[in-house]
């Protein structure tokens, strides 16, 4: 009952988890299942590309692959049934693009004879059989070649992720959708060279941006663009539903839902930034926010009081003595057995929040645990209008230097540096942020720079899209030929695969001398990461007295 996966920054001793639990909570059984639709993925891929090649394109395919891709995120989906559900779906789809390839006269090489594009499951008990047999490790001819697949799968789930974001409020980017199939494709084709692999790595990066891009796009036309906000922290005195993870689309269907019942809304973690957004303003039962980063649930889920709905990933498995268990729902891509889960939009329609909201008019209101207001809302669009404040500020030297310290938070004790770091920066620095990182600094009385505050939070993880639009149009301002000219330093904390596609974007644009931790991806090869090293000065955090030195010599 064993397990291997290296995916996160939590992997066991900085190599690998290797069971019967994961450091995250899962066990040995769903990892291993997850490993196996990943593998029956890309023999579908393998095929799908072939099927493109002919000319053929299955839209119910590229988006059943971006779904399926994020329900292997880090703490995701921890339901057993469902993945087996899944892989079932895998099989039937692989089976149908295999057919529709083979009959435009594609032409198959050896590959379509391996394991996963021929293998049928024969039952439950098969399929949890194969799952065992299946190896976590990534194949590859040699540790190099495995660790830059792994950079380049990961990157593709975390693009899944955004991809299925945009696709619930109807956009989609074709060339996002084929080169997460490429992806899985050429890690079945031990024909690519070193340098093959590089150059998918960073083309991965390239549509890393892209989809970041279609996914802002996508948020902003429904819901405007994101403002300067003050966010409530504290509570009220009805009862409330708690929102966490990361989609919009279920935020706007549950604020409808829940107006008129004498049900407020909070979010928490990485749904902190929908208050940011001018269409969510007009529900006056939205609240604020309550709580912290994802890994502090436990608590703050046993003092709210009222039912929680898991929007995505961020789900931490509860003790099994937890008094919230029978609160907690999920929906999307996010699941855990005994949770109940809300199914999916049918026909273009609204998921039926209906369930959460009767319980919720039936639990006390939250317990407050804090007070106050915290500040965000200053994405691309909101900087951009206060430009010239800024460049103002820059050529005055009010402001020596911007921080990129986005990605992000974890339960490691080793996480304190990044406040540490915060709070030791001169006050004539700022830090862009985005993703749940922020939570080590936000709420620290770090003040502003001519009313400039010296935290803009961008929003989610996927907003990392606007700190590098806004690094673009500062190079722009200041008539430079490198981005790396500007006074930005980088020294981003990462946890799961959507801050990897996240740095391969940013190496895709051309930054360099990131740092990067807690501690560097144990994925990574000696080889490789001389490479990133050599090649984009990628460097481990150390000290933060040290690393201060660094940044503002």
């Amino acid at each position: 009952m064993s397990m291997f996966c290296y995916q996160c920054q939590e992997a066991a001793k900085g190599t690998g988890c290797t069971g019967p639990k994961g450091v995250c909570g899962i066990d040995s059984e769903v990892i291993n299942l997850q490993d196996l639709n990943v593998s029956l993925l890309k023999a579908l891929s393998y095929f799908t590309v072939k099927a493109r090649e002919k000319g053929i394109e299955d839209p119910e395919v590229n988006h059943f692959v971006h779904y399926a891709l994020f329900t292997t995120i880090t703490n995701a989906n921890f339901d057993r049934n469902r993945i087996i559900e899944q892989i079932k779906r895998t099989v039937e789809l692989r089976e149908r693009m295999k057919a529709a390839a083979r009959d435009a006269g594609a032409g198959f090489c050896a590959i379509a004879e391996s394991d996963y594009c021929v293998w049928f499951p024969e039952g439950n008990e098969s399929i949890l059989s194969k799952a065992f047999a299946t190896e976590g490790r990534i194949d590859a001819p040699d540790d190099n070649i495995r660790s830059l697949r792994a950079l380049a799968l990961y990157g593709a789930k975390g693009m899944a992720a955004y991809a299925e974001h945009a696709l619930n409020l109807g956009y989609e980017d074709a060339g996002v959708n084929h080169q997460v199939q490429k992806v899985l494709a050429l890690m079945l084709d031990d024909s690519l060279s070193l340098q093959e692999n590089i150059d998918l790595v960073l083309e991965t990066g390239k549509y890393g941006v892209d989809v970041m891009a279609l996914l802002d796009k996508a948020n902003t036309t429904a819901y405007g663009n994101p403002e300067i906000t003050r966010v409530n922290i504290g509570v009220r005195s009805n009862p409330g539903i708690l929102i966490s993870g990361h989609d919009l689309k279920d935020m706007e269907e549950l604020l409808k839902q829940t107006e008129g019942t004498g049900v407020d809304v909070y979010t928490h973690s990485e749904m902190l930034p929908a208050n940011y957004y001018p269409a969510f303003k007009k529900y006056s039962h939205f609240v604020g926010n309550y709580g912290s980063a994802w890994w502090k649930q436990k608590e703050e889920f046993e003092s709210f009081n009222g039912p929680i709905l898991f929007t995505t990933n961020c789900l931490v498995p509860p003790a099994a003595d937890a008094g919230y268990k029978d609160r907690v729902y999920t929906s999307g891509a996010s699941g855990f057995s005994g949770f109940r889960h809300i199914a999916d939009r049918v026909n273009g329609g609204s998921k039926d929040f209906s369930a959460i909201i009767e319980q919720a008019k039936t639990c006390k209101p939250p317990v407050e645990i804090e007070k106050g207001e915290i500040v965000g809302g200053f994405a691309h669009a909101q900087v951009f209008a206060l430009a010239d404040k800024v460049v103002d500020a820059v050529k005055s030297g009010a402001i020596r230097k911007f921080f990129v310290m986005a990605g992000c938070d974890g339960r490691m004790k080793d996480r304190n540096y990044y406040t540490e770091f915060a709070e030791k920066l001169p006050a004539d620095t700022v830090i862009l942020t985005a993703g749940c990182a922020k939570y080590r600094y936000n709420k620290l009385p770090l003040g502003d720079i001519g009313g400039i505050p010296r935290v803009l939070d961008a929003g989610q993880c996927n907003d990392s899209y606007s700190l590098a639009v806004i690094a673009m149009k500062l190079k722009e301002v200041f008539k430079l030929n490198d981005i790396n000219e500007l006074p930005i330093a980088y020294n981003i904390a990462w946890y799961e695969q959507k801050a990897v596609i996240v740095l391969l974007a940013l190496l895709y644009l051309g930054v360099k001398n990131i740092h990067l931790g807690p501690t560097l991806p144990a994925f990574l090869s000696p080889g490789v990461a001389d490479v990133l090293v050599k090649t984009f000065g990628i460097a481990p955090i150390g000290s933060v007295d040290e690393d201060l030195k660094i940044f503002l010599n």
